[in-house]
């Protein structure tokens, strides 16, 4: 009988070790459930941040050419020259230090100008996490409802 008790003793039972490894799956799914909420965060503050970016650039290209890049020649006017500018004479660019940043979900932005929420203004989105554009979770420079 002692021996018997000694071996329940030196162990852990098939319940004892089935209850940690749900507790540390349920702890796992929520650590991981936390962190695509706070990353999915993290990535539209980025792209509202770098549309907001953007405007700069942009006042200084409209100041020097006499109004903003068309849709045509989108973001990329404001590292190189377009090849329709009236006067490329105007252009004293590069606007931005580097290459125009894709979004933080790897695509493009977009760029209407004239805007079709202020036509004085031209409007940038992003698609956002969805990649779907005109959904709930666009990114934009325009003022929503």
């Amino acid at each position: 009988m002692s021996r018997s008790r000694r071996r329940r003793r030196g162990g852990f039972t098939l319940v004892e070790v089935l209850l940690v490894l749900v507790i540390l799956t349920v702890i796992g799914s929520l650590v991981v459930y936390n962190y695509g909420r706070i990353q999915s965060s993290a990535y539209i503050k980025a792209a509202e941040t770098q549309i907001s970016a953007f405007e700069g650039p942009l006042n200084m290209y409209r100041m020097q050419v006499g109004d903003f890049p068309t849709t045509a020649q989108g973001l990329e006017a404001l590292r190189v020259p377009p090849s329709d500018l009236a006067n490329p004479d105007d252009w004293a660019g590069p606007y931005l230090g580097k290459d125009v940043p894709l979004d933080p979900w790897k695509r493009p932005y977009q760029y209407e100008y004239p805007g079709q929420y202020d036509e004085s203004m031209p409007d940038m989105w992003s698609f956002g996490p969805d990649g779907v554009n005109g959904t709930e979770d666009d990114v934009v420079s325009w003022q929503q409802e």
